[in-house]
């Protein structure tokens, strides 16, 4: 600008301002490989839109990429992407019955909880989900998607995750109507799965199946249009599976849930191998 305001020689110029020359004549160049970095993490954070910069790294270096997280951070902020804000603190959790410090899941099947997601088609008809994971592996185990879930239908899903992975331990959900039915109750302590209900109005208290609804929320229903419930369920599955098998966790240190996890067993199977619902009935009947 002075050189070019005053008309005076760069020398000149330079010498007055006391400004070394090679910091004048200083042009910044971008190397090859910083290009293809940049352009890389910018398709995959265009491809996971709701991912922080931690987890696109995590995406990086499975791609054989040499970098750190505070590269990619610079890389995020250059580029002008969001970095999505911290989660604000809560108050320790208290130790109410069935609570997630009471009874923390110490291994695989341990502890399963589970719980209803609401949303709708494009057309204003409501979709209920019902989600299910594994609190220790955080594994997503089902995402049932209907215009109806009613507790036989709750039977039914369990009923084949059960052939599937055999009994969990215990199984946690709020006090909600499908799930503290007295068939379901029943049917489950005649297989010795114990029930933990959590306290009325502390949806905290199932905080891993709260926080896994969150991430579904947040990273798929708020941001599809789902014409038909055909379309819901292919979409909804999947994302499951790349929650499962791709998707890094950060408190798995960026891993996935269950990278080598098996196929879900499909629609829901509306006859029992275990129990038909006529013996359900029988089951259930003179049931206080």
């Amino acid at each position: 600008m002075v050189v070019e305001n005053l008309g005076v020689s760069q020398r000149r110029a330079c010498r007055v301002l006391e400004q070394n020359r090679s910091v004048q004549r200083y042009e910044h160049r971008i190397s090859t490989f910083q290009k293809a970095l940049t352009r890389r993490a910018v398709d995959l954070a265009t491809q996971f839109g709701r991912y922080g910069y931690r987890r696109i790294t995590e995406l990086l270096k499975r791609e054989g990429w040499p970098v750190s997280h505070r590269r990619v951070e610079r890389i995020w902020r250059q580029e002008g992407l969001k970095v999505p804000r911290r989660q604000p603190k809560r108050r320790r959790l208290w130790l109410n019955d069935g609570s997630c410090i009471r009874l923390r899941p110490t291994h695989r099947d341990h502890v399963w909880s589970y719980d209803f997601v609401a949303d709708r088609t494009h057309d204003g008809r409501k979709l209920n989900m019902l989600t299910m994971v594994d609190e220790y592996t955080r594994e997503c185990l089902t995402i049932d998607v209907e215009r109806r879930i009613r507790s036989d239908d709750v039977l039914f899903r369990l009923e084949q995750l059960f052939v599937e992975r055999g009994l969990p331990d215990h199984i946690r959900s709020d006090n909600g109507s499908e799930f503290a039915a007295r068939a379901v109750r029943y049917w489950l302590r005649s297989l010795g799965v114990k029930t933990l209900f959590i306290e009325p109005g502390s949806p905290w208290e199932n905080g891993y199946i709260e926080s896994f609804n969150g991430k579904f929320r947040d990273e798929l229903l708020n941001g599809e249009i789902f014409d038909t419930l055909t379309e819901a369920k292919v979409l909804i599955e999947r994302w499951r599976q790349e929650y499962n098998r791709f998707r890094p966790h950060s408190s798995l240190g960026y891993k996935p849930p269950a990278p080598e996890a098996k196929t879900d067993l499909g629609p829901r199977v509306w006859k029992s191998t275990i129990y038909t619902s006529e013996s359900l009935l029988k089951l259930t009947k003179g049931v206080v």
